[in-house]
């Protein structure tokens, strides 16, 4: 009888809301990230039944993990694979072969188990103010939401409507605001003649089982950045997205169970699987669902639309390869603007604001040094900043 009363409260909780955040996060995710993914299967060279082994990898990690977690944690955990990870295949390819990069996945979801069983990751955070942690998410954000407006140039009858649509949606029906801004896009774009739906077709994937090899030329150039972008690309602000939204999850699991789900979607050629910084940002707010315990159930409808996208990889990537870009651009950057004025409220009414400030600045910049990207330095520079002034304002 208990098990039956947990599995109807659950079921009670879904929402069309939370159900639409996540599979916005799956369409965010596979519209964006995924074209980073098909850039780094082109420059190896990758065949077609390849690169969609690769689709089911990284999607069938994310859902499993995202499930296991949102379900267990009752909080929006919202998976993905290392986008900034993926970004370090190109200039590798066609040189490193795919038997060394699966090696390399392998040796780096290694490193982050043992960073994940070790607590780490923990004392790292403890070590990061809230205003800090506010302005690396604003300037992560940032660019998302200024992109929304730029595709005003090139298909401004798609833009102007979507933005109406999500003003009298935000309006009338602030709950399903995301979900009506998705149809009405979508609308405006078959009624424009901007979309191709006319070769989709029903495509399963089979994965391929790829043999790793191991190197100490892939372990430096690929593993061991692997590891360091992913903690600093996806882990930190991640964490701060759901951090920041109340939900106070075990950082340990929550890398364990990534690193674990990483494991295995490195044989079939999946990246590494981690925690979502973006993507969560979608899950964890208001729109998701009003009632902070519920938000959950994105976290559980993201996984399962992954998982519809692994088993059907080929079909899904023609299903968002027919939609026009500016569609996916304007609808990532509206959804998000609800996270965007959350942190930027934090970062002015944060007692660090100084050094909010200079994080938000830095990361919003989109600098790269050493490899590393902007929310890295960001922090970084946020965290030395608090530490240096803060002595000058308590005197």
């Amino acid at each position: 009888m208990p098990d039956t009363a947990v599995r109807a409260s659950r079921w009670a909780d879904s929402s069309l809301s939370a159900i639409a955040a996540g599979f916005l996060a799956v369409l965010v995710s596979l519209a964006g990230p995924l074209a980073i993914f098909y850039q780094a299967a082109q420059a190896g060279n990758m065949s077609g039944e390849m690169f969609a082994s690769w689709v089911w990898g990284i999607s069938l990690g994310a859902a499993v993990a995202g499930i296991f977690l949102s379900w267990t944690l009752k909080a929006p955990v919202i998976t993905a694979w290392s986008a900034p990870g993926t970004a370090l295949l190109i200039p590798l390819f066609p040189a490193l072969s795919i038997h060394e990069a699966v090696g390399a996945y392998l040796t780096a979801a290694l490193l982050l188990l043992a960073i994940g069983l070790s607590g780490g990751f923990d004392r790292l955070m403890s070590h990061v103010p809230k205003g800090v942690a506010s302005g690396m998410m604003a300037g992560i954000l940032l660019p998302f939401g200024l992109n929304a407006f730029k595709g005003m140039a090139t298909l401004p009858l798609l833009v102007c409507g979507m933005l109406a649509a999500y003003l009298l949606c935000k309006r009338l029906y602030p709950r399903y605001s995301v979900v009506l801004l998705l149809a009405a896009g979508i609308a405006i774009a078959m009624s424009t003649g901007q979309t191709h739906f006319a070769g989709i077709h029903l495509q399963l994937v089979t994965p391929q089982f790829i043999t790793p090899a191991w190197s100490w030329s892939t372990t430096f150039s690929l593993a061991l950045p692997l590891v360091l972008t992913t903690l600093s690309g996806q882990y930190l602000p991640g964490m701060a997205i759901l951090r920041g939204a109340g939900y106070d999850v075990p950082v340990r699991k929550v890398v364990v169970v990534n690193s674990l789900a990483s494991l295995a979607a490195a044989f079939a050629g999946g990246i590494t699987i981690a925690i979502a910084a973006i993507t969560a940002a979608m899950c964890t707010g208001r729109d998701a669902h009003e009632d902070p315990r519920r938000r959950y159930v994105a976290g559980i409808a993201n996984g399962v639309f992954y998982l519809l996208a692994g088993l059907c990889g080929g079909s899904v990537v023609m299903l968002f390869a027919a939609l026009p870009k500016e569609l996916i651009v304007t609808l990532a950057g509206l959804a998000l603007l609800g996270p965007i004025g959350v942190n930027l409220a934090q970062v002015a009414a944060a007692p660090e604001r100084e050094a909010a400030v200079l994080t938000f600045l830095a990361t919003a910049s989109g600098m790269s040094f050493l490899g590393l990207g902007s929310a890295f330095w960001g922090i970084l520079i946020g965290v030395v900043a608090h530490r240096v002034l803060r002595p000058a304002t308590t005197a």
